[in-house]
């Protein structure tokens, strides 16, 4: 007897990004997936981000594809790793205390639970540190920028230095700059440089792809998205949404949602026999969306329309 219950949902961008709805990105309805079991949401999917409650309610017959490679991504992230894995490891052996509350902090916050890989990164999870140019604390933030996301900073008390609050402040400032572009890579270089730099590069390359605007940002900036990727190779054991472009994610979505549809017919198929064989409380499957036109296409011989480039979207300044 079939009591699983899959549901594939499309949602907006917009509800996600409310608090930033004047400089959000809108997305195609179609590029955000919320799946969910027994009305149980266990992943959400969406060009922007990536973040899973409970995901040992995912049904084991259906399996997710794999991330898309990238030469270039994974060229770096080797190279890298051979350089970096011992100190890494250092870092993860005392990285829990961290990570719980960042976890904590970037789902209540609806963003990737693995930005916080960033933190690695910019401080390599050292609370004290400061930079030359004054940034401090685990999330390096500068006196301005935490002044802005409500931090105290002062001569007697300075907040950057307070995990949760610190956290939080780094959560909505990287929320903010991925409604402005679209993208976890862009976002993770804007959260370097400022915006300035990312929005100059994108203008004078015309593209909204990091591997083909990078040679115009500052190589200090470059440096630490490529940093960033391998760290999530590091911790992750493979890339995820926060290490691909934003074609790369549409094409995984849309494998996703094929995946789902797969899925979903061969439960529902079952259904039907277990009703053919006088089995009234046998489960149904419920499926919402564009996912059946995606199955057909696929089985017609076209390509998902995320194998495309998508088009370029104004950055709202």
């Amino acid at each position: 007897m079939l009591k699983t219950k899959l549901v594939l949902y499309l949602a907006l961008p917009a509800l996600l990004f409310s608090f930033y709805s004047k400089a959000a990105i809108q997305l195609p309805s179609d590029s955000v997936h919320v799946v969910s079991k027994d009305n149980n949401p266990f992943i959400i999917l969406d060009s922007t981000s990536f973040f899973r409650t409970g995901t040992s309610l995912l049904p084991e017959e259906l399996s997710l594809p794999a991330y898309p490679a990238n030469k270039l991504r994974e060229t770096y992230v080797e190279d890298y790793l051979l350089r970096n894995s011992y100190e890494l490891e250092k870092i993860r052996e005392r990285s829990a205390q961290y990570f719980t509350v960042m976890d904590s902090v970037f789902t209540r916050m609806e963003l990737p639970v693995e930005l916080k890989y960033l933190a690695v990164v910019e401080s390599g999870l050292k609370n004290k540190v400061v930079s030359s140019v004054g940034a401090r604390g685990i999330w390096q933030l500068m006196p301005v920028t935490a002044r802005t996301f409500k931090l105290k900073v002062t001569a007697a008390y300075d907040e950057r230095t307070h995990l949760y609050k610190s956290t939080l402040a780094a959560a909505t400032y990287l929320k903010g700059l991925h409604a402005k572009f679209g993208d976890w890579l862009l976002t993770i270089a804007a959260y370097n440089s400022g915006p300035g730099p990312v929005l100059k590069a994108i203008r004078l390359s015309g593209s909204r792809n990091f591997w083909k605007l990078q040679h115009l940002l500052p190589a200090e900036t470059r440096a630490h998205v490529k940093k960033f990727i391998s760290t999530h190779y590091f911790f992750e054991g493979q890339g995820g949404i926060t290490t691909l472009t934003r074609a790369e994610t549409l094409l995984y979505l849309n494998q996703v949602q094929i995946a789902i549809v797969r899925y979903n017919k061969k439960t529902e198929d079952l259904a039907l026999a277990d009703a053919k064989e006088n089995k009234p409380d046998a489960g149904g499957i419920l499926v919402k969306g564009s996912g059946e036109l995606l199955l057909n296409n696929e089985q017609q011989g076209l390509k998902p329309i995320a194998d495309k480039q998508p088009p370029l979207i104004p950055v709202v300044r």
